[in-house]
């Protein structure tokens, strides 16, 4: 059964960090875009940063650049997320999702993506 599983998700002090991981079962994720969304109570799904299929290349929310760093690990058919700096906005749910994507991933929208995960909730609070 072909299927996403997000890790890594806790409860952080404001300026920590958290590595969430996705790993993927029943399919590889080396031909994908993989990209990571996240929800916070009461407001929409938000795109937060991805890497494209073709090149590698990794792009990024205003809102986390220079804080998440996206990285796959083809052996272990899994995308992470390493996230720094943690603010109390960056508390979601957080979910990754997977998709063949012929272009660069941030042109694309989360409607786009056809597989994902289950979410992991992060939250950032003293």
């Amino acid at each position: 059964q072909a299927q996403l599983v997000e890790s890594g998700g806790g409860l952080v002090q404001p300026g920590g960090s958290l590595r969430l991981s996705c790993a993927a079962s029943g399919f590889t994720l080396d031909y994908l875009a993989v990209g990571w969304f996240r929800q916070a109570p009461g407001k929409e799904r938000e795109w937060v940063a991805c890497v494209s299929s073709h090149d590698g290349s990794t792009y990024y929310a205003d809102s986390v650049k220079g804080r998440f760093t996206i990285s796959r690990d083809n052996a272990k058919n899994t995308v992470s997320l390493q996230m720094n700096s943690l603010k109390s906005d960056d508390t979601a749910v957080y979910y990754c999702a997977a998709e063949r994507l012929a272009l660069s991933c941030y042109v694309y929208t989360r409607t786009d993506f056809g597989s994902w995960g289950q979410g992991t909730q992060v939250t950032v609070s003293s």
